[in-house]
């Protein structure tokens, strides 16, 4: 395999990162590996389900993000990894892994994968997703109650305790690391088909030798 392109998507919570990614990975299928910075928050299993959702989850102290750093170092190499797999309804990572392959291209996906100099190194390409707080916020709402299995009370309890104010301290201030900021997130389809084209042509590189 020749030079592997690495792309970070990042922004808050609710911006649509979820959805300009799986645009990439609908449009070239088998040629993406994703990497999700979800995935590697650490395991805490001694703590209970009640302690563990009281656990501040949107700083960089909440990831491990050293191994996925290393995990996208081996995917780099030409080198399959075991990464770890995150369970969010019970607050705590799964005994389970997924085995990712290496692939001509490697997203790296997460609110705060540019909050990382280690990590931004390792991408080519930074992306950061825009949308205002208010359509973030419903966003998130909608997605922890419908597919995560939360109460709509703490939802917002932990917006208001935690995701809001490190959205400030940490998350708004990683997009000065970007290469590209899209707004209006997954819906910006200028932004989008841009990045498509930009994928497509590392592709043709590497088909081209």
């Amino acid at each position: 395999m020749g030079k592997i392109l690495t792309i970070g998507i990042a922004g808050g919570t609710g911006s649509g990162k979820t959805t300009i990614t799986r645009r990439l990975q609908r449009q070239f299928e088998n040629r993406v590996t994703t990497l999700y910075h979800d995935n590697y928050y650490f395991a805490h299993d001694g703590l209970t389900m009640e302690e563990r959702a009281k656990l501040n989850y949107d700083e960089p102290a909440a990831f491990e993000t050293e191994l996925l750093v290393q995990h996208l170092a081996a995917l780099r190499r030409g080198e399959a990894v075991e990464g770890p797999v995150y369970d969010y309804t019970v607050h705590n990572r799964s005994a389970q892994t997924q085995r990712l392959e290496p692939s001509p291209v490697i997203l790296v996906e997460g609110i705060l994968i540019l909050a990382d100099e280690q990590l931004c190194r390792s991408l080519d390409i930074k992306v950061f997703v825009d949308a205002d707080a208010d359509v973030r916020i419903l966003r998130r709402i909608v997605r922890d109650v419908r597919d995560r299995g939360r109460s709509l009370e703490s939802v917002v309890n932990q917006y208001l305790t935690t995701v809001k104010p490190m959205h400030e301290l940490y998350v708004e201030p990683s997009r000065r690391r970007a290469d590209i900021i899209i707004p209006e997130g997954g819906h910006n389809d200028v932004a989008v088909e841009l990045l498509i084209r930009r994928v497509q042509a590392h592709l043709q590189e590497e088909q081209n030798g």
